[in-house]
């Protein structure tokens, strides 16, 4: 398998776009990325497209405005990591040398729907009975509150380290900074979360371009960024007792990366994680080895997972602040990590980033940890 590299990144400020489509809302992001990697249209020979509710063929409908057409466009859907997914193909591509230059998009356009929950399919049972997903992870809070102590107050505070990573990132759908008061008093959502313990919906697009390492050096090395591992897997079905309070899907992703990369948790100097909701935060601290079950809130409180910190997570303000327009999520987090490691992340800079790590789960059905678990790991 050859070295793949990601040599462009493009993005677009994330948040509610009603007027816009989403060919509007992602060329944008396309031209950037290829303008950064100083790659032309013609020299792109893929295109894989993440989205899991853009509709048919979102990918040509993105790419046509650009005149990037005539070449294999492929589109993706594997729920929340549809855009990691498509990322996780574009890897392959290179990988097994079937292409040279690839160029990956997630986009999503939510407000479309009018607001409230995602959509999930009701061929499902537990969506007939209203299991959606602030409720599922309610359900996990909970459960992780009574086996390991955790309070309300506690919980709150992980938004508001979100938040605060937030409001100094331009690309940010909420750049607003919240108290523990604030996220604890406002409108009850899923007990015990409230509005600022879920992230928001939206829209917004994210694009990267990938090179082997021989395109790579035609384009721009010294600002290439290795992408060392690329890992997807699905959960396994049970119909018995699940334990909540473990991420099973991430922990065993987060074993294959790790392998791939030849890295640790050790390693990992900034993650961007699928922190849809609070408590998914401090349980994937847990799953990622960054420390032991049931001690994620001492992590957390210690700062070493903020700013200024030894192991930051979501620096970008993560789903809960960035936003989480579900298809683009995956690239998004790829764009954020890239950039930190090549120091251009501006007022929320990693010091000294030199490993990262990208994480996005896709979930929505009955008898799963999550349905789908998308994990990648840069080096510089």
């Amino acid at each position: 398998m050859r070295d793949v590299f990601v040599v462009g990144t493009g993005m677009i400020p994330f948040g509610k776009f009603p007027e816009r489509t989403l060919s509007d809302l992602a060329w944008p992001a396309v031209k950037q990325a290829l303008g950064d990697a100083g790659v032309s249209a013609k020299s792109v020979e893929a295109v894989f497209c993440g989205s899991a509710l853009g509709g048919m063929l979102s990918g040509q409908r993105i790419m046509k405005p650009l005149g990037l057409t005539g070449i294999p466009i492929i589109n993706v859907e594997n729920a929340c990591s549809s855009g990691s997914s498509a990322l996780r193909q574009g890897w392959l591509e290179i990988a097994s040398g079937s292409h040279d230059i690839v160029l990956v998009v997630g986009a999503e356009k939510l407000t479309k729907f009018g607001g409230g929950t995602l959509p999930l399919e009701t061929e499902d049972w537990e969506v007939r009975q209203g299991m959606v997903m602030p409720a599922v992870y309610a359900m996990r809070a909970q459960r992780y509150m009574h086996e390991y102590g955790l309070t309300r107050e506690q919980l709150a505070d992980v938004s508001v380290k979100a938040h605060d990573h937030g409001a100094l990132n331009p690309n940010a759908q909420i750049r607003k900074r919240v108290t523990r008061e604030e996220v604890l008093n406002s409108r009850p959502v899923a007990d015990p979360f409230t509005l600022w313990h879920c992230c928001p919906t939206g829209d917004g697009a994210a694009a990267v371009v990938l090179a082997s390492a021989e395109a790579m050096r035609r384009y721009k090395p010294d600002a290439a960024v290795r992408l060392a591992a690329s890992e997807v897997t699905s959960g396994i079905y049970t119909n018995g007792f699940r334990d909540m309070t473990w991420a099973e899907l991430t922990a065993r992703g987060a074993e294959l990366a790790y392998e791939m990369a030849g890295l640790g948790a050790e390693d990992i100097d900034v993650a961007e994680i699928h922190d849809a909701f609070t408590i998914a935060e401090l349980m994937y601290y847990e799953a990622f080895g960054f420390c032991e079950r049931g001690r994620a809130y001492e992590l957390l409180a210690s700062g070493a997972t903020s700013l200024g910190g030894n192991i930051v997570v979501n620096p970008s303000g993560g789903l809960l602040s960035r936003g989480h327009p579900v298809g683009a999520t995956g690239v998004a987090q790829a764009v954020e990590v890239v950039r930190q490691l090549r120091g251009e992340s501006g007022a929320h800079q990693v010091a000294n980033a030199r490993v990262g790590l990208t994480h996005a789960t896709g979930g929505g059905i009955s008898g799963f940890d999550h349905g789908a678990c998308s994990i990648h790991i840069f080096t510089r």
